[in-house]
Order: C-alpha cells, then sequence, then structure tokens
C-alpha cells in the first residue's frame, strides 16, 4: 500500500507541479509540502490531505480494513492447493 505521502507526490508530478506551486495553490509553505510527502511531518491534518488531495480531483475516504482469514478458515478453502 502506498502511504499518503508518496500518493501525493506521484499525484503533483503527474500534474507537473512544483511543491512550490502546490503550496501556492494551497497557503501552504513548501516545507510542509514536502514533509508530507517524505512522511517526515510529525502530524498532518485531516483538512490538510483533503485540500491536497482535493486539488488532484481525489476525495479522503474511509474503507473498512480487510481481515486476514484465520488458519482454520485457510485450511477449509484449501489454501495451498494441497
Amino acid at each position: 500500500m502506498e502511504s499518503i505521502g508518496l500518493t501525493i507526490k506521484r499525484l503533483r508530478k503527474e500534474k507537473g507541479l512544483s511543491q512550490s506551486d502546490l503550496a501556492s495553490q494551497l497557503g501552504m509553505s513548501r516545507s510542509t509540502i514536502s514533509s508530507i510527502e517524505n512522511n517526515t511531518v510529525a502530524e498532518i491534518g485531516i483538512r490538510k490531505v483533503e485540500a491536497i488531495l482535493n486539488v488532484f480531483g481525489y476525495t479522503l475516504a474511509a474503507v473498512a480494513q480487510r481481515r486476514r482469514p484465520t488458519l482454520d478458515q485457510l485450511k477449509e478453502t484449501n489454501f495451498h492447493g494441497q
């Protein structure tokens, strides 16, 4: 799974924007964008993430985590084809 920082960096580069360009559009500092992209920011607010994603036409969504199957479930489904 790609981290949110790497996702933002990839989207920014696909749009041909520099960190400064993106920061200017959002009223943030370039160092904030850099810290987010490099996962060095101590804490990032959900509103900042949402604002950044909105620039690229994305939205923030919550999805349920997939539960890993138990050993018994794997045995029942013949997981390894034995």
